[in-house]
């Protein structure tokens, strides 16, 4: 594609500028003054625009930068400052490049802006805390939320972290009948195990050593409403028994007390771990389990989730622009396409501090590949650096029977070893492990190795 750039530069710049000229595919027109650059861009519309800023007065440039004929905004100048930097982070310039200036460089810039493609719009839509995702999977998500929210039936929300869990129990919750009742986090990885039980259920004055006065647990402040049990995996089999008791007899003991407290509360849990099989290790409760589970609903990783990729970036590109004054409308399709060839190992979470990054790092109203700074993220893995799953089914076959049988062969071709086998699947070890009991492939005892 033909691109055009218009310079305002001096005489003494002229010569290494011209060898833009013989650059294929690319118009070259230099300017020595502020006039004559105005002019060109009223005549017509340009790929870029590069200044210098030795000649261009600050009110010039600024007054370029609100030129849609300028196209993309590129700056030169002797020697690099502070005040040169957020001159070009207020009014978007895509680069500042040294003096003298080499053409390469030039070309490198107006290479990657062709590579980004058309713009794409942000949407309006949903705030940063709602759910968003157009995919089959999350299709399946949104249903069962609905199905699930005007029950006080318990619900265990499953999956890895980062997929937002958090937000289906908050769903949950607005949906319900006890919308207007508190909503009560509680991350049971994150309070120390001596702290959870009087944390959850309270303790009475002088319960224990430091117990200097009265204090209503969680599940007491949930009355009414939903306490939410984040990550009940990493919660001691002692207090899971304490928990099983608050949902059989609809109330709490405080910690030191002699009573039951009834508590109108719906309970709604979360892991990232496979409890089924944290029960055959002992580690988790399996009456527990039974009582939590009531609604499963499983949230699938970021990288099973088709074209969420693109609508969740352009979702939290408008929510982050909002939220740091930034005038950004769009995202580049190359952009975009460099979001989705990422394993998003860290998932929503992940995807969410990359927009939030890339908001900060774009100073005009387009976001575009450098400013994703995916670096050191992990790329979607290839055929090439992973061991190669066989395939080859009969075309009759049901789909359950054809997932279970490849799993079975990429167990078989993985000797066994369920994390290398999730790995080749692309899928986490804890959906594989799920996938081997609903398949009855546990002879393979692949559930017993790493």
């Amino acid at each position: 594609m033909k691109s055009s750039l218009l310079i305002l530069a001096d005489e003494s710049a002229r010569k290494d500028l011209e060898e833009l000229a013989e650059t294929p595919d690319l118009t070259v027109e230099i300017v020595h003054g502020a006039s004559a650059m105005l002019e060109r861009l009223r005549a017509g519309q340009w790929t870029a625009t590069l200044l210098s800023l030795g000649l261009a007065e600050q009110g010039l440039v600024e007054r370029v930068a609100t030129l849609d004929a300028a196209g993309a905004l590129l700056l030169s100048t002797p020697s690099s400052s502070l005040t040169v930097a957020i001159l070009a982070e207020r009014i978007g310039a895509i680069a500042v490049l040294p003096e003298p200036i080499e053409p390469a460089q030039i070309v490198r810039h107006l290479s990657a802006l062709g590579s980004e493609g058309k713009q794409v719009p942000l949407p309006e839509g949903a705030g940063a805390g709602e759910l968003v995702g157009e995919s089959a999977p999350m299709t399946e998500v949104f249903s069962l939320i609905a199905k699930a929210a005007p029950s006080d039936s318990t619900v265990l929300i499953t999956g890895e972290s980062g997929t937002g869990k958090e937000l289906v129990a908050r769903a949950l919750h607005t949906y319900s009948g006890r919308a207007a009742g508190p909503f009560i986090p509680v991350n049971c990885a994150a309070i120390p195990e001596h702290l959870l039980e009087s944390e959850l259920f309270g303790h009475e004055k002088g319960a224990f050593t430091g117990a200097v006065a009265r204090r209503t647990g969680r599940f007491e402040r949930a009355d009414g409403g939903t306490i939410f049990l984040d990550e009940i995996g990493d919660m001691s089999v002692v207090l899971q028994a304490k928990v099983l008791r608050v949902l059989e007899d609809r109330a709490v003991e405080r910690v030191g007390g002699e009573s039951l407290r009834p508590v109108d509360v719906r309970v709604i849990a979360a892991t990232n771990q496979e409890l089924p099989i944290a029960i055959d290790d002992g580690r988790f409760r399996e009456d527990l389990f039974y009582r939590l589970a009531v609604m499963e609903i499983h949230l699938p990783p970021l990288r099973a989730r088709g074209g969420d990729v693109r609508t969740l970036a352009l979702h939290f590109a408008r929510h982050f622009a909002a939220a740091h004054g930034r005038p950004i409308t769009a995202i580049t399709e190359g952009a975009l396409a460099r979001l989705e060839e990422q394993r998003w190992a860290g998932n929503v979470r992940e995807l969410r501090n990359v927009m939030d990054r890339a908001v900060l790092l774009t100073g005009g109203d387009v976001i575009r590949s450098s400013a994703l700074r995916l670096g050191d993220a992990t790329p979607r893995a290839s055929a090439l650096s992973e061991p190669s799953a066989p395939s080859g089914y009969p075309p009759s076959a049901a789909l359950a029977h054809v997932e279970a049988d490849h799993i079975r062969r990429v167990l078989d071709h993985s000797g066994g070893q369920i994390g290398r086998a999730a790995d080749v699947l692309g899928i986490h070890r804890n959906t594989l492990a799920r996938k081997i009991r609903e398949y009855g492939l546990d002879g393979t005892d692949a559930e017993g190795r790493s």
